[in-house]
């Protein structure tokens, strides 16, 4: 098993401050921001650039469809993205589920040892999920490697090593045992490889100048209301806000409002090691 990486190393993203901060502050700023910046687009255009233009109503029969092609491949590629930060998350709770599982097995293969084997195996069992609950989660939410808990792996994995079974039931335990530890180091180890999972910089930059391209293609509309035409634009902008919301939101499984919480070891600590 190898080493994690440090906790306290590691570059830091331009948007680290988006992804930690609350989601009652990011969605009502995100989708406020966006629509600011749309409408002032919008009269800009309006004032500046349609007039000399020269675009009549009959010219939308051409801007019309145009649009409405950046819209549906815009829409396309957000709801791609969508989907993939949904599944990574829901991969990533399942490996947490895994893990706990994992764990708890692995205690209940330790209570069949005999003494004093038995306490030092559960014992160390106890120490790495405590540590799990209460250090290592709160190090994960701020996007970081946890790095404590392959020591207190490393101690069981000896303790394990360490003992010889004399019968035939001792060594079928035994085995048992070794392949849940097994089970649960794999799932460990996808877990930390999990924290620092996120979109890369330049689909960020799909979505965001997608974003900016879709809503400046709705402003070259013949609409003689600004009124009207400014409600319009900022639905659109309101809409394309909460889509890049949930994406934001659900981009990075441990961080945020919405990081999956460790209630699976919780659950594991609180109703087997406590008793």
């Amino acid at each position: 098993m190898g080493p994690d990486r440090p906790g306290a190393e590691g570059d830091c993203s331009v948007m680290d401050w988006v992804f930690d901060a609350p989601l009652w502050v990011v969605g009502p700023g995100l989708a406020l921001g966006l629509v600011g910046i749309s409408l002032a687009g919008l009269f800009a255009v309006r004032a500046r650039v349609l007039p000399r233009l020269r675009i009549s109503g009959e010219d939308s029969h051409f801007v019309g469809p145009m649009v409405h092609s950046v819209m549906v491949f815009y829409g396309l590629v957000l709801a791609l993205i969508a989907v993939n930060v949904f599944e990574t998350y829901s991969e990533s709770a399942q490996i947490v589920s895994n893990e706990a599982s994992a764990v708890a097995a692995l205690y209940r293969d330790a209570s069949t040892y005999p003494e004093p084997p038995r306490s030092a195996l559960q014992s160390s069992l106890r120490d790495y999920l405590a540590y799990v609950i209460h250090e290592a989660w709160p190090i994960q939410r701020t996007g970081h490697v946890p790095a404590g808990g392959v020591e207190k792996m490393n101690a069981f994995q000896a303790q394990l090593a360490a003992f010889e079974p004399a019968t035939e039931g001792q060594r079928i335990i035994h085995a048992e045992t070794w392949r849940a530890y097994n089970m649960a180091i794999h799932a460990r180890r996808e877990r930390l490889d999990r924290v620092e999972t996120g979109l890369p910089g330049v689909m960020w930059l799909v979505v965001l100048l997608g974003a900016a391209i879709a809503l400046s293609a709705s402003f070259f509309f013949h609409v003689e209301d600004a009124r009207l035409h400014a409600i319009l634009v900022a639905l659109l902008a309101t809409f394309i806000a909460c889509v890049i919301f949930v994406v934001l939101a659900m981009d990075h499984p441990f961080r945020g409002d919405l990081g999956i919480p460790p209630a699976s070891y919780q659950l594991i600590y609180d109703q087997l090691m406590k008793r």
